[in-house]
């Protein structure tokens, strides 16, 4: 009789330790779960915030475009094929359908941009002109921030896709669905050459 209590005693104390082993499992899973979900939010979040930083600057440098053009095309009356470039750059900008689409027409309108501004350093009169310096001088200023926008992008990019693939947040963003529809910002090679003014 006693080896049967004994034998009993031994099964509860596995059974409880059982219990709680799978209660101790359990939360600590549920805690796993909700730390990964925490990071990969925040991994989104940062990028969507990177995002918009990009966005902000590129609008302002959208909209400092015309009138430079304008203060321009008083100097620089032969040259209406640089103007015209650089317009219809700027109008695929504002038409991209996609980030991917918006970041080429970015490398090209900072490409028509450079030939532009190469271009009229060969006009004194415009050098010399008060309103295009300063429209110049903001330019340089939004460009600066452009660079730097997409530093930060491509940061949050990169910490972004490695959240979706270093396990264990890479099971949960595969079981929400979160997918890798961020591309890193890349100057194209005709941006990296250097600038033909003939």
């Amino acid at each position: 009789q006693t080896l049967f209590l004994v034998l009993v005693y031994k099964f509860l104390e596995i059974a409880h330790n059982y219990v709680f082993y799978q209660f101790l499992l359990k939360h600590y899973c549920l805690l796993i779960v909700s730390l990964c979900l925490i990071y990969l939010f925040q991994k989104k979040n940062n990028l969507l915030e990177a995002l918009s930083g990009i966005d902000v600057q590129l609008k302002m440098r959208l909209d400092l475009i015309p009138n430079m053009l304008k203060t321009a095309s008083k100097y620089m009356e032969h040259e209406k094929k640089i103007f015209d470039e650089v317009a219809k750059v700027r109008e695929s900008v504002l038409n991209a359908s996609n980030y991917n689409d918006k970041f080429k027409a970015e490398n090209k309108l900072s490409e028509a941009i450079s030939v532009f501004n190469a271009r009229a350093e060969a006009y004194p009169e415009l050098k010399s002109d008060k309103a295009m310096n300063k429209a110049q001088d903001a330019l340089l200023d939004v460009e600066e921030h452009i660079a730097a926008a997409r530093r930060f992008y491509n940061s949050a990019v990169k910490e972004y896709k490695n959240a979706l693939e270093i396990f264990p947040s890479s099971l949960i963003a595969s079981m929400l669905g979160l997918t890798d529809d961020y591309p890193f910002f890349e100057a194209e090679e005709k941006a990296r050459e250097a600038i033909d003014v003939d």
